[in-house]
Parts: structure tokens; C-alpha cells; sequence
């Protein structure tokens, strides 16, 4: 059951983070002076908080962890990524062009750490 629990928390406030980053990134895009609106830099830390505590919960009831097990080393590596390109692409980049340039890397990290939580291979089951 907590097991159960867990994941549909952390499956749900990943889908939420997601949305939110595709949001602000179209703000970023076309109405970059509403990224500085409370909400819209609040609630992302919220849902990300919850999301980090279901993930950790996961990995203790699972009983697998970072460094030791290659796919949860390879999704953490994954999100360290997403973390730097998405702050780049929505705040610290200086120009539109390093902007795009992290977003797409973003949103291409975000797809390996999406396929690697499915597959649970570093490799994505392809070696």
C-alpha cells in the first residue's frame, strides 16, 4: 500500500512538473516579464519538494539507490542535467539563443530520465 501510495504521488507531481516547465517555458518564449509573478515561482518548488520526497520514499521501500544501482545513478545524472539546462533556459542564460539551445537540452534530458524510469537500464535496453 505505501508503495502503491508512493508512486501515484511521485507519477502525478511528475506530470504537474512537466506541465509547469513547458508553461514557463512558453512564458519564457513570449511573455517572459510573467515568469516574475509569485505563483509562477512558488508552486514549481512545491510540487518539486513533493515530488523529491516521494522519490526518496520510493527508494527506500524498493531498497535501491543511487551509485548502487546503475538506472537510479543514470536518473539521477539524468536530473542534475534537467536541473542546470532548465535554470539556464528559464533564468541564468544570458541570451534567447542560450535560452532555446538549454531548453531543448533540457527537454532531452527529461526524456532520457523519462525512459530510464521506464525501462530501469541506464542503457535504455538497447546494449
Amino acid at each position: 500500500m505505501l508503495y502503491t501510495t508512493l508512486k501515484h504521488i511521485h507519477l502525478l507531481t511528475v506530470a504537474v512538473t512537466i506541465l509547469l516547465f513547458l508553461f514557463r517555458a512558453a512564458l519564457m518564449l513570449w511573455w517572459p516579464n510573467q515568469l516574475r509573478k509569485r505563483w509562477i515561482r512558488v508552486v514549481p518548488h512545491i510540487n518539486d519538494t513533493v515530488l523529491l520526497a516521494s522519490a526518496i520514499g520510493l527508494m527506500l521501500t524498493i531498497g535501491q539507490y543511487p551509485l548502487v544501482n546503475h538506472w537510479l545513478t543514470a536518473k539521477l545524472m539524468a536530473l542534475l542535467a534537467y536541473i542546470l539546462l532548465g535554470s539556464l533556459a528559464l533564468h541564468r542564460g544570458r541570451s534567447r539563443r542560450i535560452r532555446l539551445l538549454s531548453l531543448v537540452g533540457a527537454l532531452v534530458s527529461l526524456g532520457y530520465l523519462l525512459a530510464v524510469a521506464r525501462t530501469h537500464s541506464p542503457t535504455l535496453g538497447l546494449f
